[in-house]
């Protein structure tokens, strides 16, 4: 009968739980789940991977560790197991009291037994602080898994984290122990009790591994989808300039807001699935307890020789239930393993996934033993064709074959796009081709090792690439093992040493991310030395010199003579005064060489392509050059931009900390709970509703209690009838209290999920608002990169919706158990209960010591963590560039450096904090003792009943163990409330210029007049140099003025100050009389169409580019402006047309297709002032012309149409109103071409600088 009766109730409790899946499967209202793009199919299809596989990086020692972990927590089980085992028979000791004589010989033992059988089991829990060293074991393991995907890597991290400790150690292996020794318990008793173990096991597995499942796929889910919204704030925080002059705000923060809907409701679905889950495990538990005794009383009934009494029922009900309630207590570090098999996903299928290149990278982190320093450097390419894999219907190179002879100089030549930088890419090996051969020597190039190739090349690129370190640093990594005195010659031969030395920390200065503290020319001459420096075989120019002004082009251009001598070198140039002197010269046309020979051959050679490429380059010359030496030394001689220093590596361990405190951040400390919850106000009912949930859990605890000492004081009545029909009436309200609790539980975590998903979406929709807002200084500064601030919006906010919701349920289902705990031991024995809550006060006071010490850890790991994240950020988006260079494993090895940072600094506070948790469990261990032996004194006196001293030991223990659970989450708690302090400085900040207000004025009838006047500015992050210095520039309505200088003399500062990135730091600026600070931001910028020397386009389709920063734009007024740019053609000529996505900063286009769009997107907002920086440096000669006359016709359709342009290659500017000549931030000479040119000025120097321009 029993096993009749319990095969029926666990049955109906797994149909309440069998159906759960089919619920969760279905699409909810508004979840708006749909696949974005073929990335996110991709990453959709991906499975979550098995536990076998999670630990697949784990080496000898992380196993070794494991291992000692997982035996001492079986200790610390089996000590468990004995707790509960000597609690069933000391509780039924005390409640036999009530069986009259039968009792006496135990009255008269139980002394001995409640001191020897406490005391041996207290010895032994001792040795649990033997755990102290490995609170953080899996470390190690992570380094590898960080270095590949920064929006899934740090969940990834804290996931497996927590398994390892929580999941796995606490949760998993403590219910086994538990289960296996009552397993064992049991053997010696009658078949049906160990029928109800097994069933009761055999059902909870097959629910857990459902569970796991469904949370992997859902974390997968999430993360896919958060992916998408951590792209867009690297894109959008990495090109901030661009977005702000496009006035791009209000778009991205409805494209991220959009995305995070997204994610908000797999949040919410995992809240669910858990909640389902912890209150089936209440159900079961309060199942154990009524199928239990009730089986308990069938069988003493039957059996009159009382073989199994009370103490055999409790030990056996204790241990299951007590089992069942602590898994329900760690549900939320279990749910920590599912997240993390589906968080290992995406980050194991990048690691195994193949190359589309078929190209083996693994290569490079093998030592080559075949190599190529002593060739003679002949490259043939053999009939070479090609196909971009992402683009496979447009072919790029078509039987392409070209011959660069060792120690010869070789020049390719075309317009945008007709592949001569793909030409590099195979060189380097970035890609194979589709078929034909490239050979060095007569061997394949795929013979030799990928590493030592690309050592032996050094490549200067059309956009360089700079590193957020110091200039030392990007030099280095040209060359790893080069001496100061290396390095500083090839800065020498580039040009660049002389501007270096006059900074005011010389080398030690530090660039900024992706350069951007310096000019465009600076960048490329720090790039040029980092190629020199290794003395290379091989020497590629992917139009090395096209950001130099005319002087140091020259310089430069004489350099570079002198470093191609004995190498060979290939060349890719649209100026084509650079290539006068190559031995050889091929000119491409769509993939295709239509032309080669020499310069001197294809001049002259007529119709032909070269011919009128030339042509359309060439200017008169107003003079002749015998002035040539006297400007490069005048050059020479030019003052330069001064940087900051700040000891910081791009990949070394130091960190930046912000010296000088926001001004604005409040001196009181905020109450950072309290704030969380206001920012949760519109869900104040859903807490509400959560936070009762949580109360009424917490108050079962005692209540549980109650019922336990009434249905084992039932076991006083010697009627078999009466026994039954007490236990049959407390055990029904058991089952009563289950399915309430199921409810309830799911109640709880589904409300929490809800407002917490909210609330993670509210804090990061208002930190990406509050970013775009802050001036563009604040990211000027190396805390504030775009992969520190991705990191935040990640980790952080996830951070603080775990502590609003899985621990802030835990916390409040605490501090309601001790309440309530606490009136009930009060009304049956004070004194008891004042032990027991001593202990408690003790346990508590220990948690805020930790929570205090963990806050002051974070504090200083998290910047280390940030620059670890930024790195991670950096080194994905500069791939390309990292991969030339070959630094690969310094990256890797430096990057290990910052997390052996992080873990050095934290392992004495983990000993601490381990030891910490392990002597409170000696604590509870030994208050429980004291309580036991108190306890057997009152009764003695007979100031307690044995009914009072079983709800007061059972209400001991519940607590005790609920503020372990406390303890366990006590670090998360300390990260989730440093990270809420981080965003609330970012809330409290007030930028020094709002981009997000909308005050200010408007100019209904703005002139486009323009005026500068005696402006001094200093950039923020550059405190010694001045940039600007009383520079005094008025532009009238409809004029075309130039603004030409030497690379660094703040041309590009100017536009930067019309576009309010910056404000001046004296004087001001006036357009049509009124301030700009005085004008509506949005206006402002609205006003000025901005192309920049370096274009950035988004992670969008063509038209998206074209027609960003508006709304409702019809697609014919975007094919107008692709025409007018000159890049409809090309649009249309591709498969998708204008819905083809150009990959993130347009990756998947090449320079000049770039620009083209860059200028469409220009045309199309129809601005009242233009204002170009090198807007047509990317381009070939041809393009160049039809962009100038585009440029001109737009001033015949306008003529009030103002512009201000900024020009290294003078034929751009020959017929401007006015020519404005910088020198040191201020203007030494002005006047129209003509009038310069005859002046014989700074103005003349340059322009005899430029033979064919």
């Amino acid at each position: 009968m029993p096993q009749i009766v319990w095969r029926r109730i666990v049955r109906a409790a797994n149909g309440l739980f069998s159906n759960w899946r089919l619920w969760f499967n279905r699409k909810e209202n508004g979840a708006n789940y749909k696949k974005i793009d073929d990335d996110a199919e991709r990453n959709d299809e991906a499975e979550p991977v098995g536990i076998q596989r999670l630990f697949r990086f784990a080496n000898r020692t992380d196993f070794i560790m494991m291992s000692v972990a997982l035996f001492l927590v079986l200790v610390q089980s089996i000590c468990i197991l004995f707790s509960l085992i000597f609690f069933g028979m000391l509780t039924g000791l005390f409640a036999n009291q009530s069986f009259g004589n039968k009792c006496d010989q135990q009255q008269n033992n139980l002394t001995d037994l409640v001191n020897n059988n406490y005391t041996y089991h207290s010895n032994i829990d001792v040795h649990v602080v033997k755990r102290a060293s490995l609170d953080k074991l899996s470390t190690n393991s992570y380094t590898n898994f960080l270095s590949t995907l920064p929006t899934t890597v740090t969940p990834f991290r804290d996931k497996v984290m927590k398994i390892i400790y929580w999941g796995f150690i606490i949760g998993a292996i403590e219910f086994v122990a538990s289960s296996v020794g009552c397993f064992i318990w049991t053997l010696s008793m009658k078949r049906q009790i160990q029928r109800m173990t097994i069933a009761l096991f055999r059902s909870f597995t097959q629910r857990l591994y459902e569970l796991v499942k469904v949370i992997a796929s859902e974390t997968l889910n999430e993360l896919v989808t958060y992916s998408r919204a951590g792209k867009i704030v690297q894109e959008v925080f990495s090109s901030f300039r661009t977005v702000l002059s496009l006035n791009g705000s209000k778009f991205e923060q409805t494209r991220y807001e959009k995305e995070l809907e997204t994610t908000r409701w797999s949040s919410i679905r995992q809240g669910a699935v858990l909640g389902i889950f912890t209150g089936w495990l209440s159900l079961m538990a309060y199942l154990v307890y009524a199928v239990g005794f009730i089986s308990g009383s069938l069988l003493i009934s039957r059996n009159s020789s009382r073989s199994i009494d009370i103490s055999d029922i409790l030990v056996i009900v204790s241990i299951f239930a007590e089992s069942f309630s602590f898994i329900s207590f760690i549900g939320p570090f279990f749910q920590s393993y599912s997240e993390a098999l589906g968080a290992a996903a995406p980050v194991f299928r990048l690691i195994d996934e193949g190359n589309d290149a078929a190209i083996n990278e693994s290569d490079v982190w093998r030592d080559d033993t075949d190599s190529i320093v002593n060739i003679n450097g002949d490259v043939v390419f053999n009939d070479v064709n090609f196909v971009y894999p992402t683009r496979k219907d447009a072919p790029v190179l078509h039987n392409l074959s070209i011959r660069a002879r060792s120690g010869q100089t070789t020049a390719i030549v075309g317009s945008s796009g007709c592949g001569k930088s793909t030409c590099l890419s195979l060189f380097l090996r970035y890609y194979e081709p589709s078929s034909g051969q490239i050979t060095i020597d007569g061997r394949a190039i795929t013979e030799y090792g990928i590493n030592e190739l690309r050592k032996n090349i050094g490549v200067v690129s059309q956009e360089p690439i700079l590193f957020g370190t110091t200039i030392y640093e990007n030099i280095r990594y040209g060359k790893l093992n080069a001496t100061r005195l290396e390095i500083e010659q090839a800065a020498q031969e580039a040009n660049a040493h002389d501007f270096i030395t006059r900074l005011p920390y010389k080398y030690e200065t530090l660039v900024g991310e992706r350069g951007v503290q310096l000019s465009g020319g600076e960048k490329q001459r720090i790039a040029l030395a980092r190629a020199l420096v290794k003395q290379p075989t091989f020497l590629l120019l992917d139009e090395a010199t096209s950001a130099l002004d005319s002087a140091s082009e020259k310089i430069v251009q004489e350099a570079l003579n002198q470093a191609c001598k004995g190498r060979t070198t290939i060349v890719i140039a649209h100026r084509l005064t650079t290539i006068q002197n190559a031995d050889q010269i091929y000119v491409l046309d769509k993939g295709t060489v239509i032309e080669q020979g020499t310069h001197e051959t294809l001049i002259v050679k007529d119709g032909g392509k070269y011919q009128s490429m030339v042509k359309s380059q060439q200017v008169e010359r107003t003079d002749e050059d015998s002035d040539d030496v006297m400007a490069i030394e005048t050059i020479r001689k030019q003052s330069e931009n001064f940087l900051p220093f700040r000891h910081s590596r791009f990949i070394s361990g130091s960190v930046t900390t912000d010296e000088d405190k926001d001004s604005s951040k409040p001196l009181k400390q905020r109450n950072v709970i309290v704030r969380l919850l206001a920012m949760n106000k519109p869900e104040w009912l859903t807490i509400l509703v959560a936070c009762l949930a949580c109360i009424i859990n917490g108050a079962a605890e005692p209540f549980l209690a109650f019922l336990l000492a009434k249905i084992v004081e039932a076991f006083k009545y010697c009627s078999n009838s009466q026994l039954r029909r007490h236990v049959l009436l407390i055990s029904f309200i058991f089952l009563v209290m289950g399915v309430v609790l199921m409810f309830i539980r799911f109640c709880q975590y589904t409300a929490f999920a809800i407002a917490g998903s909210k609330l993670t979406q509210r804090i990061r929709s208002k930190t990406f608002t509050c970013l775009l807002r802050q001036e563009v200084a604040y990211f000027d500064r190396p805390e504030n990169s775009s992969g520190a601030i991705s990191t935040r919006l990640s980790s952080d906010a996830a951070a603080i919706q775990e502590m609003l919701t899985t621990r802030l349920g835990s916390v409040c289902e605490v501090l309601a158990l001790v309440l309530f705990g606490f009136i009930f031991g009060w009304i049956i024995n004070a004194e008891l209960a004042l032990i027991a809550i001593c202990a408690l006060v003790v346990l508590f006071i220990s948690l805020g010591a930790e929570v205090s010490v963990r806050l002051w850890l974070s504090e200083k790991c998290d910047p280390i963590i940030e620059s670890a994240s930024k790195l991670v950020v950096e080194v994905i988006h500069n791939m390309r560039t990292i991969k030339q260079l070959s630094i690969e494993k310094e990256v890797l090895r430096q990057y290990s450096g910052l997390i052996k940072k992080v873990t050095i600094l934290s392992w004495k506070p983990q000993i601490l904090f381990s030891m910490t948790f392990g002597l409170l469990w000696i604590l509870e261990i030994y208050t429980l003792v004291f309580l036991y032996w108190r306890a057997l004194v009152l009764y003695e006196r007979k100031e307690v009943t044995n009914h009072g001293i079983i709800m007061v030991l059972a209400f001991a223990i519940f607590s005790l163990q609920a503020l372990k659970l406390i303890g366990m989450i006590a670090e998360r708690i300390a990260d989730s409330v440093s990270a809420a302090e981080t965003f609330f400085d970012l809330f409290d900040r007030i930028p020094v210029i709002d981009n997000g207000s909308t005050e200010g004025q408007e100019l209904p009838d703005f002139r486009g007049e323009i005026k500068f006047d005696e402006v001094k500015f200093i950039y923020p992050t550059r405190p010694t140099s001045t940039i600007l210095n009383k520079l005094q520039l008025n532009i009238e309505p409809g004029q075309r003025i130039a603004v030409v200088g030497t690379s660094g003399c703040g041309k590009s500062t100017i536009v930067q100050l019309l576009e309010r990135f910056y404000d001046t730091t004296r004087g001001q600026i006036l357009l049509d009389g009124i301030d700009i600070r005085n004008l509506n931001i949005h206006w402002l910028r609205s006003q000025f169409g901005y192309v920049h020397q370096e274009p950035i386009l988004f992670d969008l389709t063509i038209a998206e580019n074209i027609s960003y920063g508006l709304e409702d734009i019809p697609r014919q007024d975007i094919i107008n402006a692709a025409r007018r740019a000159n890049v409809h053609q090309f649009i249309e000529h591709l498969p998708q047309g204008y819905e083809t996505r150009v990959g993130m900063k347009g990756s998947f286009l090449s320079g000049g297709e770039k620009q083209r769009i860059a200028i469409a997107r220009v045309f199309l907002r129809r601005p009242k002032v233009l204002l170009l920086d090198e807007a047509t440096s990317a381009m070939d000669s041809q393009n160049e012309q039809i962009i100038q006359e585009a440029l001109e016709k737009a001033h015949e359709e306008d003529p009030s149409l103002t512009s201000l342009i900024i020009a290294h290659r003078l034929s751009t500017i020959r017929s401007c109103n006015s020519i404005c000549v910088i020198e040191r931030g201020r203007i030494i000479e002005s006047g129209t071409h003509a009038e310069l040119a005859q002046q014989r000025g700074p103005y003349f120097h340059m322009l005899s600088q430029n033979h064919l321009h």
